[in-house]
């Protein structure tokens, strides 16, 4: 077996990984991993990065976490070989396959001609599996459709749908026996019925609680599965016996209760918790999916005799030539070799002017071409391309930040030894002083214990006050992914600003025009014109000046860098920056220069429009500040945060943008890295830091920062990176989310609060202590009821939420 390069790190993606507590749990299965020689739990990205010392290992590792009842997103396949001729050929297929990363065991049985494999979706697939047992000189049959299902998001989305539909179930086959075992205990045959509906419950339902805590129990450890399983399981098998043996109590001077109902209800309600939480989550790999859609799937490679050919992106080389059309995508990193275009970077680096892209300049993957058509080189392909680079690092940010550790799951990884060494106890002492009903009244107190113990609350009481607050948040217009901004937005002492798109509009505007004489014909023919030109800028005038009459021009022609010309009843107009007059010796008329030089103080770009002789007027264009970001503004900087402007614009602008709106600290010509060393800059000095951004220049700054909000008409990449989007891109909601946040803490704080007020007043009770002072002894079932409460009393605790302004 070939050992593996030791450096490549291998994903492992994870299922049912939910809290620290889960995460801890596996990080301790995989040190015991032979071969394992570095391993850690990314939770927010619902995997495990591991490296190995060989290829082996890999299989191992998923058993290992599999064994301790958790799962591994694995995909079996098999692909009928073809070319083999021999059993050694057999041989020499499986092992080049087994050597493939992501690849956790395979075989090829020579007599079917079959390879059967199992591998990790997220770091091979059959293509790559194709070409490995291609290169040993034998082929794989696959079909397309392979690559659609083998998603991790249809994994997850199969999940959820079986979740959803367990709780359903769930909560139909509870009801009546809820309805029953509190109302009418007495109807004929009430026992058997309620046995009929809670055993599906149980037994069907909820055996993943009973399977994954015999799996914890194997390795001498516990979570919540655990109480769960005991709880309902003793419950369960106790109330079959009190149906069978009544008679057994009876003699004893005793009724028999059943206890079905806590049994049914507690699984239920854990169902729903996990299905409210699973939902609350939602799909935390969206960012990176969003980011893989800017790559287009086919490209044009223009072959050695001229001919055009549609091609995968996957067999892209370095080396080829693609051809690009107006409004493509651009595929791979690469290098312009003929033609030349206007290229939409904006989302890369943020800035809303489309960049021209001649002979021997840069293209980048994930760009938008825009109206004219070139043909480039491509240098880096796959892994190599910026837009990949950008993918991997959003990814190793998102997995880099241990969650809050959540007070919760640490709680529960003693609470649940704890509470089962109770329940023991309780059983010990009646056993010993309970006298003659000690064993009965005994087994009773030590099942109420397990049964009013079971962390139903302690588990709602994060997730349900996330869920009203993210709801809210929604409803405002503030969409939160996660509950650990949420936790951290009032913190915030710094917030960190992007210029374009945030404190701006975020699009060329233009915000005055200066006419020598204020004729239709100049203004049409200006509009005439700039409808033809490809310049970016040019969009802003023709929407400007919309609703004038257009004129039939001659001659148009682009002049690179500078600006556009026309002919109109054989006289030369032009369109364009100051050079182009200048080249041309056309005069510029006082009042019009005087106009160009205040708005240049305003730091303004200058476009100016003339006849062959002197200039006809001067046009200003800016990215406006929106109309609510100076109000925004004051109302941060009044809450005692302190607000950084960052921007990759020049100085004067940036000046300009801060004298406007009453920021006291700027950047300029700041660089997309950069942002993100100066967040980190802020947090070494101890700060909460909060960055704002749109583009996928902020992605970075927006995966380092404490809380990381995006603007919802910026670059889709920034607000799956960000844990919060503002939808409306209107800064004034900042503030909003830090109240927001204020609140939910103060709710989670109270749930919590009341959820252990509850267990620690609960379980001594539930344990007989009254029993000697005034003979109270509290029943399984109101120990079911008071469960229940908790959860709900939690639940609408958190659903006050909703009524705070």
């Amino acid at each position: 077996m070939s050992s593996n390069n030791n450096n490549e790190i291998i994903y492992l993606p994870l299922e049912d990984v939910e809290s620290e507590h889960c995460a801890l749990i596996v990080e301790k299965g995989l040190a015991q991993v032979k071969g394992v020689e570095t391993h850690k739990v990314e939770l927010n990205n619902r995997r495990a990065a591991i490296t190995v010392s060989d290829t082996e290992a890999v299989g191992e590792a998923v058993r290992a976490v599999k064994d301790l009842g958790y799962g591994v997103s694995t995909i079996k396949k098999s692909f009928p070989v073809l070319g083999m001729s021999c059993a050694s050929c057999a041989g020499s297929a499986e092992s080049i396959v087994k050597e493939q990363e992501g690849v956790v065991k395979a075989s090829v049985n020579f007599a079917t001609g079959n390879l059967t494999v199992e591998y990790l979706p997220n770091m091979t697939d059959a293509t790559k599996l194709q070409k490995a047992v291609q290169s040993v000189g034998y082929d794989l049959l696959i079909e397309d459709e392979t690559k659609q299902q083998e998603t991790l998001e249809t994994i997850h989305a199969q999940k959820f749908q079986k979740l959803k539909t367990k709780t359903i179930w769930a909560i139909i086959l509870s009801f009546p026996v809820v309805i029953i075992g509190m109302f009418f205990m007495n109807m004929p045959y009430a026992d058997l019925i309620m046995w009929a509906f809670s055993t599906p419950v149980v037994l069907w339902l909820g055996r993943d609680f009973f399977v994954n805590a015999w799996k914890q129990a194997k390795h001498r450890s516990a979570n919540m599965d655990t109480l769960v399983a005991l709880s309902t399981g003793i419950a369960y098998i106790f109330s079959v016996f009190n149906m069978l043996f009544a008679d057994f109590w009876h003699q004893r001077g005793l009724h028999a209760h059943v206890y079905f109902e806590a049994a049914a209800v507690i699984i239920a309600f854990i169902l729903l918790g996990r299905l409210l939480e699973e939902n609350a989550k939602g799909n935390t790999s969206s960012a990176i999916k969003k980011l893989m859609g800017l790559q287009p799937k086919t490209v044009i490679v223009m072959q050695s005799d001229g001919t055009e050919k549609q091609t995968d992106i996957e067999e892209v080389n370095v080396g080829d030539v693609i051809l690009v059309k107006p409004g493509e995508k651009i595929a791979v990193d690469g290098m312009v070799t003929s033609g030349s275009s206007y290229v939409d970077e904006s989302m890369l680096t943020g800035e809303p002017v489309p960049v021209l892209k001649k002979e021997n300049e840069k293209v980048f993957a994930g760009t938008i071409n825009q109206k004219g058509s070139f043909q480039f080189e491509a240098v880096k392909v796959g892994k190599e391309t910026m837009l990949a680079q950008i993918i991997k690092m959003v990814q190793d940010a998102q997995g880099s930040k241990a969650p809050v550790q959540k007070l919760v799951d640490k709680i529960a990884g003693i609470f649940v030894p704890v509470v089962i060494g109770i329940a023991i106890l309780t059983f010990i002492l009646w056993f010993f002083l309970g006298g003659d009903n000690g064993v009965v009244q005994g087994l009773l107190a030590a099942v109420t214990v397990l049964v009013i113990a079971c962390p139903c609350a302690l588990g709602l009481a994060t997730p349900t006050a996330i869920m009203v607050g993210v709801g809210k948040g929604a409803e405002q217009g503030i969409l939160i992914k996660d509950a650990e901004s949420l936790e951290f937005s009032k913190k915030i002492d710094a917030v960190i600003l992007d210029k374009t798109g945030t404190i701006t509009e975020g699009r060329p505007q233009v915000t005055g025009i200066g006419w020598l004489n204020n004729d239709d014909t100049t203004k049409d023919i200006l509009l005439s014109i700039e409808k033809q030109s490809e310049h970016p800028l040019a969009e802003a005038v023709v929407k400007y000046l919309e609703g004038v009459t257009l004129n039939q021009l001659t001659n148009f022609g682009s002049i690179t860098g500078k600006g556009a010309k026309a002919d109109y009843n054989n006289e030369t107009y032009f369109v364009g920056n100051k050079r182009l007059l200048a080249e041309n010796n056309i005069s510029i008329p006082n009042q019009l220069q005087q106009q160009a030089d205040q708005w240049g103080k305003l730091s303004k770009t200058v476009i100016w429009f003339a006849n062959s002789k002197e200039a006809l007027s001067v046009i200003a264009i800016s990215d406006k500040i929106k109309e609510t970001s100076v109000q925004a503004i004051k109302e941060i900087q009044k809450m005692g945060i302190d607000l950084y402007m960052l921007t990759g614009d020049n100085e004067a602008t940036a000046k300009a943008i801060a004298e406007q709106t009453g920021i006291m600290h700027y950047k300029a010509e700041v660089l997309p890295q950069h942002k993100a060393d100066f967040v980190k800059e802020l947090q070494q000095q101890g700060k909460t830091v909060a960055m704002v951004g749109d583009g996928i220049n902020d992605s970075t700054a927006l995966a380092t920062a404490d809380v990381s909000i995006a603007m919802g008409k910026g670059s889709d990449i920034a607000m799956d990176v960000a844990k919060m989007t503002i939808i409306s891109s209107d800064l004034t909601k900042i503030p909003q989310a830090i109240r927001l946040s204020k609140q939910t803490v103060a709710t989670i704080k109270q749930n919590l609060f009341w959820a252990f007020i509850y267990n620690l007043i609960g379980i001594p009770i539930a344990a007989g202590i009254l029993y000697p002072v005034n003979g109270f002894l509290l029943n399984p079932m109101i120990a079911g009821a008071a469960m229940a409460l908790s959860s709900v009393s939690v639940v609408s605790n958190s659903l006050r939420l909703k009524w705070k302004s």
